[in-house]
């Protein structure tokens, strides 16, 4: 499990990564605003997917900036 420091809105948030090799997926949690995710390798278009899903806990660029660092971090595992 990767850890990863968010700062939005003068905030530290901690951002939880679970990889699963063996099932091929991610499963992805921000205790901070009660959310999480699971998407697997192959999924398409999760930025959008991840983008739509933190709307309901955030506003809109904070909502685009998360998702966008999940997709990066994520990608670089």
């Amino acid at each position: 499990m990767k850890i990863r420091k968010n700062f939005l809105e003068g905030m530290e948030q901690k951002v939880y990564i679970y990889e699963n090799k063996k099932e091929e997926s991610f499963v992805v949690a921000v205790p901070d605003i009660q959310w999480s995710y699971s998407f697997t390798y192959e999924e398409e278009d999760i930025h959008t997917k991840l983008l739509k899903s933190l709307l309901e806990r955030n506003a809109q660029e904070t909502a685009e900036t998360l998702s966008a660092r999940i997709v990066q971090w994520t990608t670089e595992m």
